[in-house]
């Protein structure tokens, strides 16, 4: 099957160069937005099939397959049909398929030529149709200049309000509207403060320009910069112990970290902070600590933990991304119930790792009930780091494979 995939604006009147003309004047089957259909209608040949491209996207591919026998299928395109474009799901759906691309500026390129603004330093991030992770890292690493695609619930006023919930305020915002499109197009130059509070046409995309690189992120968070359960510094993983366990697991070269028991939320934003690029599920039995796990991301600019709260031994797990890597903060005596159902997700090269406390008053020694699960479970146990912090009752970092 043969593509050809042209790039348009939003313009009503647009132009194509010679032999893009030619190429429409003898297509047959055309596809693209109804918006796309709107501004082609008076080019298209007579008798001219048009296929809309919605949703469910299989059922598209379904009436390609169909229409294959009229030539090359003729697509429509927002801007450069290769940036997060329509040309990529084709390349997806159908790999064996001829394609060829006939380019335009897309959104963010009109964006920054309208704003006289050099963007070969300007990092990409697409909204539209996507979770938050890419945009949450690019702020946490401080992007200097960051270009945002949206669609309808990631606005530039929910982008705005987002990065002021979370202490990323010294921003300025560029929004775009209907660029391309003479008698609609607008461009607006705002404060976060100012952009949280608008609305705005679609379609339309951002450009964040932040006007101070520096921002305190500190290797360590000082304990009592948290919010604490009930005020009990005894309930939060200390800076060193806590450092010294994210290295354990190994989280640069991780993808999803699951904390099990985050209680303040103290391991699960030291690794959101620095190492953004991790996907992070925190499960707490209380529900006290959703709340202060929130306060602590918005603290500290840790945007992006996925909070779960209840028992974690009948929450539903199937719709989580695998874990790579598990921290166990607190398992209530139920340690060997905890790892069987880890190990239904865990990644093959996955590990687990949980601190134990050696504390004379503990009835059951959590390091006992850990090397009996791991011998039930026939994980592979590797050796044991031991510290101590002050007066406080000795810890040992403990870690298990498969």
């Amino acid at each position: 099957m043969r593509f050809i995939v042209i790039g348009i604006t939003d313009n009503p009147q647009p132009w194509f160069p010679p032999e893009v003309l030619e190429i429409i004047r003898g297509g047959k089957v055309f596809s693209g937005g109804k918006r796309h259909h709107d501004i082609l209608s008076p080019l298209l040949p007579e008798g001219a099939e048009w296929i809309d491209i919605t949703v469910p996207i299989d059922k598209v591919f379904e009436q390609y397959d169909l229409a294959a026998g009229g030539g090359a299928i003729i697509v429509f395109a927002s801007g450069d049909p290769l940036f997060f474009g329509f040309a990529n799901t084709i390349r997806r759906k159908m790999p064996e398929a001829e394609i060829v691309v006939y380019p335009t500026f897309n959104s963010l390129q009109m964006l920054a030529h309208r704003l006289l603004m050099p963007y070969h330093d300007m990092r990409v991030v697409s909204l539209t149709g996507r979770p938050w992770h890419e945009f949450d890292r690019a702020l946490i690493e401080r992007t200097a200049k960051t270009g945002v695609l949206t669609d309808k619930e990631h606005t530039p006023a929910a982008i705005a309000q987002r990065m002021l919930d979370h202490g990323y305020t010294d921003y300025t915002m560029y929004v775009g509207e209907h660029l391309g499109n003479p008698s609609k197009e607008r461009l607006t130059t705002l404060t976060l403060e100012e952009a949280a509070n608008r609305d705005f046409a679609m379609p339309n995309c951002v450009i964040l320009d932040v006007k101070t690189i520096e921002r305190n992120k500190p290797f360590g968070i000082p304990d009592a910069a948290f919010a604490l359960l009930n005020g009990r510094e005894k309930m939060i993983t200390k800076m060193p112990i806590r450092l010294l366990t994210l290295q354990t697991l190994d989280l640069p070269r991780k993808h999803v970290l699951w904390d099990i028991g985050f209680c303040t939320g103290s391991i699960s934003i030291e690794a959101r902070l620095l190492f953004p690029h991790l996907h992070i599920e925190a499960f707490e039995i209380r529900p006290e600590c959703e709340a202060i796990i929130h306060e602590n991301a918005r603290r500290f600019g840790a945007p992006g933990i996925n909070v779960h709260t209840g028992d974690f031994l009948v929450t539903d797990i199937s719709s989580l991304p695998r874990p790579d890597a598990v921290f166990i903060g607190g398992h209530g005596g139920r340690l060997k119930d905890i790892f069987e159902k880890i190990l239904t997700v865990l990644a093959d090269d996955g590990c687990i790792v949980m601190n134990s406390v050696k504390a004379p008053k503990v009835a059951t020694d959590s390091r006992q009930l850990w090397d009996e699960a791991c011998e039930a479970l026939k994980l592979r146990q590797e050796p044991p780091l031991h510290i101590q912090l002050n007066d406080n009752h000795p810890i040992t970092i403990l870690k298990c494979r498969r």
